[in-house]
């Protein structure tokens, strides 16, 4: 069968935004060992949020921006806060490499919840597969019980749920809204409410965290452009597979920052879950676009 066209340009364009989105988790990272969790998700919306309404006016999006489904777009705010939030708190914990292990399960968990909140079907092979991907989840938290059911790692697996309750929302919010208005009101959301939460233990930034907000800012920017670019030009089956490559620029991360490398579970667990959620992926006949933590 002939290759669809934009798939060639579609990946390249996935691998740019994992490798963006790479940086934004650094940045983060590194925000999180010096702030509260709440301020650094609070941090992550408010740096983006003159980027992201420069896009929608650029887009021409801003007309019928308030004729929206407010009730879902405040639970994806909601949903929004907790994933940043959890994530943030998790990075302080984990290495880079063991975080993206943990949040892998996400597909293997947005499949799950489409069948009881969209009432999807899915077959006996597919329930197998999010099975194997838990069971990867579990070899990652450590079966040894040296570090079984850490904090760190709960907390990352708490944001991927999150993250996969968000995606579902998207599915339904696509039938109704532009995914300009979608991403806006996310940005908007986070940055008040996690500003709010945050306000009452804010820690004052110096200015010589301006270069890092900078990052984060930017690279989450691009690589919400670069991941909307892939999904929209290539077939999903073909593209989401390249979401894998994080690890690949996790462990890199973690030598060249913090001299670290994942143990041998943490590896086992990842090649675990990846090759379930490359299964689910595969096999899946619609994906959903949603936004990295």
């Amino acid at each position: 069968m002939k290759r669809p066209s934009g798939n060639l340009y579609s990946i390249y364009a996935m691998l740019l935004a994992v490798f963006m989105f790479a940086l934004m988790d650094t940045a983060m990272k590194l925000l999180s060992a010096r702030y509260p969790a709440l301020q650094v998700a609070a941090l992550r919306a408010l740096c983006s949020l003159p980027l992201v309404a420069a896009y929608v006016a650029w887009r021409g999006a801003f007309k019928g921006i308030v004729r929206v489904r407010w009730s879902m777009h405040f639970l994806r705010g909601v949903l929004g806060i907790a994933m940043l939030a959890l994530f943030a708190f998790g990075l302080r914990k984990l290495s880079l490499a063991e975080a993206y292990s943990i949040f892998f399960i996400a597909p293997a968990l947005i499949t799950a919840l489409s069948v009881l909140m969209l009432k999807e079907r899915v077959d006996l092979a597919r329930w197998v597969a999010i099975g194997v991907g838990l069971c990867g989840v579990l070899v990652v938290l450590r079966p040894s019980g040296a570090g079984f059911l850490t904090v760190g790692g709960l907390a990352v697996l708490a944001a991927a749920a999150c993250y996969a309750v968000s995606a579902i929302t998207v599915r339904v919010l696509a039938r109704s809204d532009r995914n300009e208005h979608t991403v806006f009101w996310l940005i908007v959301m986070i940055a008040v409410g996690a500003g709010a939460l945050a306000a009452p233990d804010w820690v004052p930034i110096p200015s010589s965290e301006i270069p890092l907000l900078c990052g984060l800012a930017l690279s989450g920017f691009i690589g919400q452009l670069a991941i909307t670019e892939a999904f929209s030009r290539g077939e999903a089956s073909s593209v989401a597979p390249f979401e894998y490559s994080a690890l690949a620029w996790g462990v890199g991360m973690d030598w060249l920052l913090w001299r670290a490398l994942p143990d041998a579970w943490t590896m086992v667990g990842a090649a675990i879950i990846i090759g379930a959620g490359m299964y689910l992926i595969r096999h899946e006949k619609t994906h959903v676009e949603s936004e990295h933590p």
